[in-house]
């Protein structure tokens, strides 16, 4: 069954408040930040898509930088629409991919995920379509949900956000039970940021990081 992903990517503006200065030792640079989001969202972007059960990765973002940054790296993008938050973006999302196909599993992820690993997330998509309806996986503190998932015949129902774990759940989205570290590690805060350096990241992070160090100014 093919498997149509969205990840959702928020505008620079506001994207990983409690991250600022984990890029540049703690000096809290703009430029610093945006360029670590941003490779934190590729690196997420590029994991997911080179799952062998994801037909489609495609960004919700409506940030212009993001947006061209990902079409270079030739990454679809759905406006972040109806401009009402992170779980409208994903309804409309769902309903252009389920327009196009709707016989596709739609799932939805965030873009903080820097160390997930292609193999982690084909493992998730398997166990979720076996359980025949929606299913979750939550973050490593078991609050927040890295992974939603919805069959053809089901609405994805998202409900991300604070506690969005016990809100999936509360829904009737089952909940994953497999390790998958990288798939877990949500990077919100410098803590996420050094778990996720150790499960190894993508190298866009990487470089990010080692930017920020030198000082290196956003392009």
């Amino acid at each position: 069954m093919p498997v149509d992903l969205l990840v959702a990517i928020k505008p620079l503006a506001w994207a990983k408040t409690r991250l600022r200065g984990a890029a540049d030792g703690g000096s809290g640079d703009p430029a610093a930040h945006a360029r670590l989001v941003v490779a934190m969202a590729r690196d997420t972007v590029a994991a997911a898509a080179a799952a062998a059960l994801v037909r489609r990765a495609v960004a919700v973002c409506s940030d212009g930088v993001v947006c061209r940054v990902l079409a270079v790296d030739g990454v679809d993008t759905v406006a972040d629409e109806p401009a009402d938050g992170l779980n409208s973006a994903l309804r409309y999302g769902e309903a252009l991919l389920r327009t196009a196909d709707p016989a596709t599993a739609v799932a939805a992820m965030p873009a903080d995920l820097p160390a997930l690993r292609p193999q982690e997330l084909d493992c998730a998509l398997r166990d979720a379509l076996a359980t025949g309806g929606r299913a979750f996986c939550a973050d490593q503190a078991g609050i927040g949900t890295t992974l939603l998932l919805a069959p053809p015949g089901h609405a994805l129902a998202p409900r991300f956000g604070p506690y969005s774990a016990a809100a999936h759940r509360a829904g009737g989205a089952r909940e994953l039970s497999g390790r998958w570290p990288g798939l877990r590690c949500d990077v919100d805060t410098a803590a996420d940021l050094a778990l996720a350096r150790e499960l190894g990241l993508g190298r866009l992070t990487r470089a990010a990081l080692q930017c920020g160090k030198r000082g290196e100014t956003w392009a």
